[in-house]
């Protein structure tokens, strides 16, 4: 858990000594020129570890706007669930800030700001008897099982909007229990945005959806980002082939220290994403899709090399597959 907020030195705290921070310039920073200044999230140096000293996110620095859509990658253990927790301020840095929809974690109301965040995390139980729309209308309350006397006509009318929007208007009546897997994923999306919350985050939204399940529900991703221009969101996802077309910005994470962070089109390149998988892969773009996969000779001998990583787009040096050092396992 996190130990403490603010200017905390990582020699304060406990059971840390010795831990190294990452190598100069193992961050490759690609912000693009001329951003606004509405932002959104916002961490500097920001560290996270365990009361053992196990380093989970180390020195990250981030910055998020107004409606960017953000993909969060990088291979398990990474630290990308530990960052989600605390974009959703369920959980604090142990040093360095994050301030997200202008509030600073550790001085603001974390109430307020939740009320603000919509989260799309598949662990999160849906009463199988409720119909699709009454689910939906449950986050008009934030609670699990509706409260009639909360929900008026503008509600009903939201909530219908909102299935329309992300193509389930067929569920309205059915039941979450009649629902299949793809569907209950774009039924959760619904039900996250019944607030209006201007930051979105969604944790692994396609994971176990067949192929058909999965382009519903990568679609109706980007028709919400068409129709919600102001809208920002933070994808976490382990495979490319998973983000939609509506993807702005990539961060890209290897043993808790970003790789590369910036336009999607420059980051995920084959250098970048083997740099930060550990593997030799080759990435391609096809009708704002992405795919990799790994070069044919990647078990060979001295395949991970940097001069085997593939470099399909022109691109700065990053630090090689092996990541920065760390200690313990990050989460």
């Amino acid at each position: 858990m996190a130990a403490g907020m603010g200017g905390t030195s990582m020699a304060s705290a406990p059971g840390t000594a010795g831990v190294e921070s990452p190598p100069a310039g193992a961050t490759v920073e690609l912000a693009g020129p001329g951003a606004d200044d509405r932002v959104v999230v916002r961490a500097e140096a920001m560290r996270v570890w365990t009361a053992e000293g196990t380093m989970i996110l180390r020195d990250l620095s981030w910055t998020v706007r107004a409606g960017e859509h953000w993909a969060l990658l990088g291979p398990n253990g990474s630290g990308k669930s530990t960052l989600l927790s605390l974009l959703a301020t369920v959980r604090h840095p142990s040093a360095g800030t994050i301030s997200v929809l202008g509030g600073a974690l550790g001085r603001a109301n974390l109430w307020r700001l939740r009320e603000r965040i919509g989260i799309v995390d598949p662990a999160v139980r849906m009463p199988p008897e409720l119909p699709a729309i009454v689910l939906v209308l449950t986050g008009a309350s934030n609670t699990v099982q509706p409260l009639w006397p909360r929900y008026g006509p503008a509600d009903w009318e939201r909530a219908g909007h909102l299935l329309g929007l992300l193509g389930c208007a067929g569920l309205r009546d059915r039941t979450i229990a009649s629902c299949s897997q793809g569907e209950r994923q774009r039924v959760r999306i619904a039900r996250a945005l019944m607030a209006e919350p201007p930051l979105l985050l969604l944790d692994e939204p396609a994971n176990a959806l067949d192929l058909p399940a999965r382009e519903a529900l990568l679609a109706a991703l980007a028709d919400l980002a068409a129709s919600r221009p102001d809208l920002t969101t933070v994808l976490v996802s382990h495979h490319l082939e998973e983000l939609p077309t509506s993807t702005t910005h990539a961060l890209l994470l290897r043993e808790g220290a970003s790789v590369a962070s910036g336009p999607a089109g420059e980051v995920l390149t084959g250098e970048r994403v083997s740099a930060c998988f550990g593997l030799p892969v080759r990435v391609e773009r096809r009708d704002g899709r992405w795919s990799a996969y790994a070069a044919p000779d990647w078990r060979r001998p001295g395949s991970l090399s940097p001069s085997s990583v593939p470099n399909d787009t022109p691109s700065s040096p990053v630090p090689g597959p092996g990541g920065p050092p760390a200690t313990g396992t990050t989460r």
